[in-house]
Protein backbone atom coordinates (compact mmCIF):
# COMPACT_ATOMS: atom_id res chain seq x y z
CA UNK A 1 0.00 0.00 0.00
CA UNK A 2 0.78 3.51 -0.68
CA UNK A 3 0.04 5.74 2.78
CA UNK A 4 -0.29 9.41 2.84
CA UNK A 5 0.11 9.83 6.62
CA UNK A 6 1.86 7.45 9.04
CA UNK A 7 0.65 7.61 12.55
CA UNK A 8 3.13 6.41 15.58
CA UNK A 9 3.90 5.18 18.54
CA UNK A 10 7.40 5.96 20.51
CA UNK A 11 7.82 4.04 23.09
CA UNK A 12 9.04 0.56 22.53
CA UNK A 13 7.84 1.09 18.87
CA UNK A 14 9.46 3.83 17.06
CA UNK A 15 12.38 4.11 19.46
CA UNK A 16 13.74 1.79 21.49
CA UNK A 17 15.69 0.59 24.65
CA UNK A 18 16.23 3.96 26.93
CA UNK A 19 14.44 5.83 24.41
CA UNK A 20 16.85 4.95 21.60
CA UNK A 21 16.52 5.48 18.06
CA UNK A 22 19.98 3.93 16.90
CA UNK A 23 19.41 0.75 18.93
CA UNK A 24 18.15 -2.37 18.44
CA UNK A 25 16.10 -4.15 21.43
CA UNK A 26 19.25 -5.95 21.80
CA UNK A 27 20.99 -2.82 22.00
CA UNK A 28 23.05 -3.46 19.01
CA UNK A 29 23.23 -0.26 16.71
CA UNK A 30 21.37 0.20 13.74
CA UNK A 31 20.69 2.80 11.17
CA UNK A 32 17.86 1.19 9.64
CA UNK A 33 15.16 3.16 11.40
CA UNK A 34 16.93 6.56 10.57
CA UNK A 35 16.98 5.26 6.89
CA UNK A 36 13.43 4.75 6.67
CA UNK A 37 12.91 8.02 8.41
CA UNK A 38 14.43 9.67 5.86
CA UNK A 39 12.65 7.98 3.03
CA UNK A 40 9.71 8.69 4.38
CA UNK A 41 10.03 12.37 4.44
CA UNK A 42 11.12 12.12 0.89
CA UNK A 43 7.92 10.16 -0.38
CA UNK A 44 6.39 13.57 1.09
CA UNK A 45 4.53 11.15 3.53
CA UNK A 46 3.36 13.17 6.64
CA UNK A 47 4.26 11.74 10.03
CA UNK A 48 2.45 12.03 13.22
CA UNK A 49 3.80 10.82 16.73
CA UNK A 50 0.74 9.60 18.48
CA UNK A 51 2.16 8.80 22.58
CA UNK A 52 1.40 8.45 25.77
CA UNK A 53 4.10 11.46 26.84
CA UNK A 54 2.76 14.87 27.26
CA UNK A 55 2.10 17.25 24.34
CA UNK A 56 4.80 19.22 25.22
CA UNK A 57 7.17 15.98 25.31
CA UNK A 58 5.78 15.09 21.97
CA UNK A 59 5.91 17.78 19.97
CA UNK A 60 9.14 18.34 21.02
CA UNK A 61 10.09 15.00 19.73
CA UNK A 62 8.01 16.01 16.68
CA UNK A 63 10.66 18.46 16.17
CA UNK A 64 13.54 16.10 16.42
CA UNK A 65 12.06 13.48 13.96
CA UNK A 66 10.42 16.58 11.85
CA UNK A 67 7.29 15.16 12.12
CA UNK A 68 3.88 16.76 11.12
CA UNK A 69 1.55 16.31 13.90
CA UNK A 70 1.69 15.56 17.46
CA UNK A 71 -1.31 12.99 19.58
CA UNK A 72 -0.24 12.74 23.09
CA UNK A 73 -1.76 11.38 26.21
CA UNK A 74 -3.25 8.62 24.42
CA UNK A 75 -4.92 10.57 22.12
CA UNK A 76 -6.43 13.36 24.41
CA UNK A 77 -4.42 16.38 22.84
CA UNK A 78 -3.96 16.61 18.81
CA UNK A 79 -1.75 19.34 17.57
CA UNK A 80 0.04 20.25 14.42
CA UNK A 81 2.71 22.74 12.50
CA UNK A 82 4.41 23.90 15.34
CA UNK A 83 1.91 23.00 17.97
CA UNK A 84 0.43 26.01 18.78
CA UNK A 85 -2.76 25.26 18.41
CA UNK A 86 -4.02 21.77 19.81
CA UNK A 87 -7.42 20.50 19.53
CA UNK A 88 -8.63 18.34 23.03
CA UNK A 89 -10.49 15.63 23.36
CA UNK A 90 -13.70 15.61 26.31
CA UNK A 91 -14.23 12.41 26.05
CA UNK A 92 -17.08 11.06 28.83
CA UNK A 93 -16.34 13.36 31.11
CA UNK A 94 -19.40 14.35 32.59
CA UNK A 95 -20.30 17.94 31.60
CA UNK A 96 -20.98 19.00 35.83
CA UNK A 97 -17.43 19.38 35.60
CA UNK A 98 -16.83 22.12 33.19
CA UNK A 99 -13.56 22.74 31.83
CA UNK A 100 -11.47 21.71 34.08
CA UNK A 101 -9.15 18.58 33.70
CA UNK A 102 -9.82 15.21 34.09
CA UNK A 103 -6.78 15.04 36.48
CA UNK A 104 -8.21 18.01 38.46
CA UNK A 105 -11.71 15.95 39.08
CA UNK A 106 -10.08 12.86 39.62
CA UNK A 107 -8.06 14.67 42.27
CA UNK A 108 -11.25 16.03 43.98
CA UNK A 109 -12.62 12.69 43.96
CA UNK A 110 -9.26 11.37 45.36
CA UNK A 111 -10.21 7.93 42.96
CA UNK A 112 -6.71 7.59 41.93
CA UNK A 113 -5.66 7.47 45.71
CA UNK A 114 -8.47 5.01 46.49
CA UNK A 115 -7.03 3.08 43.65
CA UNK A 116 -3.73 2.88 44.48
CA UNK A 117 -4.53 1.32 48.03
CA UNK A 118 -6.98 -1.26 46.78
CA UNK A 119 -4.34 -2.70 44.88
CA UNK A 120 -1.28 -1.87 47.37
CA UNK A 121 1.97 -3.16 45.99
CA UNK A 122 0.87 -3.61 42.83
CA UNK A 123 -0.11 -0.39 41.44
CA UNK A 124 2.08 2.82 42.31
CA UNK A 125 2.17 6.61 40.44
CA UNK A 126 5.19 6.49 37.35
CA UNK A 127 6.97 9.04 39.41
CA UNK A 128 8.02 11.50 38.44
CA UNK A 129 6.65 11.71 34.78
CA UNK A 130 3.55 11.42 36.02
CA UNK A 131 3.50 15.19 37.42
CA UNK A 132 2.55 17.20 34.19
CA UNK A 133 -0.12 15.10 32.82
CA UNK A 134 -3.74 16.97 32.87
CA UNK A 135 -5.92 14.11 30.97
CA UNK A 136 -4.57 10.91 32.13
CA UNK A 137 -3.32 9.87 35.86
CA UNK A 138 -0.13 7.76 35.00
CA UNK A 139 0.66 4.65 36.93
CA UNK A 140 2.93 1.57 36.95
CA UNK A 141 2.17 -1.76 38.61
CA UNK A 142 0.67 -5.36 37.43
CA UNK A 143 -3.66 -5.47 37.48
CA UNK A 144 -6.03 -6.23 35.45
CA UNK A 145 -7.71 -3.04 34.18
CA UNK A 146 -11.21 -4.79 32.94
CA UNK A 147 -10.96 -5.75 37.11
CA UNK A 148 -10.40 -2.29 37.56
CA UNK A 149 -12.84 -0.70 35.46
CA UNK A 150 -15.49 -2.71 37.06
CA UNK A 151 -14.50 -1.15 40.56
CA UNK A 152 -14.49 2.03 39.13
CA UNK A 153 -17.96 1.39 37.94
CA UNK A 154 -18.87 0.23 41.65
CA UNK A 155 -17.03 3.55 42.84
CA UNK A 156 -19.73 5.85 40.83
CA UNK A 157 -16.49 6.88 38.25
CA UNK A 158 -17.81 4.60 35.36
CA UNK A 159 -16.76 7.53 32.83
CA UNK A 160 -12.72 6.60 33.59
CA UNK A 161 -10.98 3.51 32.36
CA UNK A 162 -7.35 2.07 33.10
CA UNK A 163 -5.46 1.36 29.66
CA UNK A 164 -2.84 -0.80 29.48
CA UNK A 165 0.17 1.16 27.64
CA UNK A 166 2.90 -1.42 27.17
CA UNK A 167 5.65 -3.35 29.59
CA UNK A 168 8.67 -1.25 31.05
CA UNK A 169 11.81 -2.57 32.60
CA UNK A 170 11.22 -3.28 36.78
CA UNK A 171 13.99 -0.89 38.73
CA UNK A 172 14.76 -1.40 42.50
CA UNK A 173 13.44 1.94 43.44
CA UNK A 174 10.05 0.97 42.69
CA UNK A 175 7.82 0.45 45.35
CA UNK A 176 6.36 -2.45 43.59
CA UNK A 177 5.77 -5.76 45.34
CA UNK A 178 8.38 -8.87 43.73
CA UNK A 179 5.22 -10.77 41.76
CA UNK A 180 4.50 -7.18 40.29
CA UNK A 181 6.97 -7.60 37.80
CA UNK A 182 7.27 -6.91 34.68
CA UNK A 183 5.40 -3.84 35.81
CA UNK A 184 3.39 -1.89 32.65
CA UNK A 185 2.18 1.56 32.37
CA UNK A 186 -1.36 2.22 32.88
CA UNK A 187 -3.19 5.32 31.86
CA UNK A 188 -6.30 6.21 34.28
CA UNK A 189 -8.49 8.27 31.81
CA UNK A 190 -11.85 9.55 30.46
CA UNK A 191 -13.61 6.95 28.11
CA UNK A 192 -14.24 7.97 24.66
CA UNK A 193 -10.32 9.14 24.31
CA UNK A 194 -8.19 7.00 22.51
CA UNK A 195 -5.49 7.36 20.09
CA UNK A 196 -7.49 6.26 17.31
CA UNK A 197 -10.00 8.82 17.93
CA UNK A 198 -7.85 11.24 18.11
CA UNK A 199 -6.44 9.97 14.33
CA UNK A 200 -9.87 9.77 13.25
CA UNK A 201 -10.49 13.54 14.44
CA UNK A 202 -7.00 14.47 12.75
CA UNK A 203 -8.14 12.54 9.15
CA UNK A 204 -10.83 14.65 9.14
CA UNK A 205 -9.17 18.18 9.82
CA UNK A 206 -7.07 16.69 6.80
CA UNK A 207 -9.41 15.56 4.63
CA UNK A 208 -8.02 12.25 4.20
CA UNK A 209 -9.87 8.49 4.84
CA UNK A 210 -8.26 5.37 6.98
CA UNK A 211 -7.51 4.21 3.52
CA UNK A 212 -5.03 6.68 3.32
CA UNK A 213 -3.41 6.05 6.63
CA UNK A 214 -1.30 3.65 8.27
CA UNK A 215 -0.45 3.62 12.07
CA UNK A 216 1.76 1.47 13.88
CA UNK A 217 2.28 0.14 17.73
CA UNK A 218 3.33 -2.25 20.54
CA UNK A 219 0.90 -2.09 22.93
CA UNK A 220 -2.44 -3.36 23.40
CA UNK A 221 -3.63 0.78 23.79
CA UNK A 222 -2.11 0.78 20.29
CA UNK A 223 -4.89 -1.81 18.89
CA UNK A 224 -7.82 1.67 19.21
CA UNK A 225 -5.83 2.75 16.02
CA UNK A 226 -6.71 -0.07 13.59
CA UNK A 227 -10.96 0.85 13.09
CA UNK A 228 -9.22 4.64 12.05
CA UNK A 229 -6.31 3.23 9.63
CA UNK A 230 -6.49 1.29 6.62
CA UNK A 231 -3.82 -0.29 8.29
CA UNK A 232 -1.85 -1.25 11.51
CA UNK A 233 1.32 -2.81 12.34
CA UNK A 234 2.70 -4.31 15.82
CA UNK A 235 6.51 -4.69 16.22
CA UNK A 236 7.20 -7.71 17.22
CA UNK A 237 7.75 -7.07 21.01
CA UNK A 238 4.49 -5.87 21.41
CA UNK A 239 3.52 -8.94 19.98
CA UNK A 240 4.95 -11.39 21.84
CA UNK A 241 3.38 -9.87 24.89
CA UNK A 242 1.16 -12.10 27.48
CA UNK A 243 -2.76 -11.93 25.89
CA UNK A 244 -1.57 -9.61 22.82
CA UNK A 245 -2.07 -12.65 20.43
CA UNK A 246 -5.47 -13.01 21.22
CA UNK A 247 -6.04 -9.45 20.80
CA UNK A 248 -4.43 -9.35 17.57
CA UNK A 249 -6.73 -12.07 16.86
CA UNK A 250 -9.85 -10.01 16.68
CA UNK A 251 -8.05 -7.19 14.46
CA UNK A 252 -8.97 -8.10 10.89
CA UNK A 253 -6.24 -5.19 9.24
CA UNK A 254 -3.52 -5.79 11.79
CA UNK A 255 0.04 -7.16 10.46
CA UNK A 256 3.11 -8.19 13.29
CA UNK A 257 6.59 -7.06 11.64
CA UNK A 258 9.40 -9.70 12.13
CA UNK A 259 11.92 -6.98 13.47
CA UNK A 260 11.42 -5.66 17.11
CA UNK A 261 11.11 -1.57 17.84
CA UNK A 262 13.05 0.61 15.97
CA UNK A 263 13.73 -2.42 13.45
CA UNK A 264 10.33 -3.55 13.31
CA UNK A 265 9.27 0.43 12.19
CA UNK A 266 11.27 0.16 9.71
CA UNK A 267 9.69 -2.63 8.30
CA UNK A 268 6.27 -1.17 8.80
CA UNK A 269 7.47 2.48 6.98
CA UNK A 270 8.72 0.29 3.93
CA UNK A 271 5.49 -1.22 3.39
CA UNK A 272 3.57 1.88 4.06
CA UNK A 273 5.69 3.50 1.26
Amino acid sequence: MSARVVYTDLDGTMVGPRGSFWHTAGRELTDRPAAALLDLHRAAVALVLVSGRTYEQVVEAARIFAADGAIAELGATIGWGAGRTPHRLRGELPERYGDRTPMDVMAELGVVEELIAAHAGRLEWHAPWHTTHDTDALLRGRVDPLAVDAWLAEQGAGWLTLKDNGAIPAASWMGLDADAAPPRVYHLMPRGISKGAAIAWDLERRGLSPADAVAIGDSVSDLDMAPAVGRLFITANGAAVDGMSDALAAVPNATVTEGAMGEGWAQAVRAAL
